[in-house]
């Protein structure tokens, strides 16, 4: 992934960047939009066989009338955060913590999957970033990740290569068939949990047994 592609701002649905790049109050939810799902997990029904959302939870970034845009968070890819640095050639500060180097990037969608995106705790301004809550931010910009180099970015991150984004009423259709269990988002689960088990963590907060679910779809 070439630098450029990651330091400029992309255009995603319901954003529109304007010629400096940056998104000029194109974050901010529209009235118009009867659901809104910010802040809260997609789950994937254990029967969904879709090959990229099957098994997945996506975090919602934004929703509003001109559609969803939304990250995987328990999808990895094969690169590594070392790797990501090393292809856009940011140095990483000594003594930076191995957890942080090792830490794999995640598959965020089929959208824009030669960009990378950066789930995070709000703290510091970064030049093209969303405030989802108190708790969480979505950054497009490459300065989030020249500060994590620095070993001055955020406690907490998720990076991904891509995103999950649907049309104007595409993801309530999908729900309205079955397709998506919704629930309120816990950073916990997100950034804390081991990747493998945020799927049935994301369950949980349901209140549902997860290999009850699966028992059902398998009889649906």
């Amino acid at each position: 992934m070439k630098k450029s592609k990651i330091g400029k701002a992309p255009a995603m649905h319901g954003m529109a960047p304007d010629e400096s790049g940056r998104f000029e109050g194109s974050f901010a939810s529209s009235s118009a939009s009867t659901l809104n799902l910010a802040n809260h997990f997609l789950i994937a029904m254990p029967s969904m066989s879709d090959p990229i959302f099957g098994g997945t939870v996506v975090y919602i970034c934004e929703h509003n009338d001109k559609g969803v845009l939304g990250v995987i968070i328990n999808k990895p890819t094969d690169m590594t955060m070392e790797i990501l640095f090393e292809r856009i050639d940011l140095t990483i500060t000594d003594g930076l913590h191995g957890e942080v180097v090792n830490e794999p990037i995640m598959f965020g969608g089929p959208v824009q999957d030669d960009r990378g995106f950066v789930l995070h705790t709000p703290g510091a301004n970064y030049s093209s970033s969303l405030t989802v809550t108190d708790e969480v931010a979505f950054t497009t910009s490459i300065d989030v990740l020249e500060a994590v180099a620095a070993g001055e970015g955020p406690t907490r991150l998720l990076v991904s290569i891509g995103y999950a984004g649907w049309s104007p009423g595409q993801l309530e259709e999908e729900i309205g068939r079955n397709g998506w269990l919704t629930v309120g988002a816990d950073p916990h689960v997100m950034f804390d949990l081991p990747i493998e088990e945020r799927y049935n963590a994301a369950i949980k907060l349901l209140g549902i047994d997860p290999m009850m679910l699966a028992s059902e779809a398998g009889h649906a």
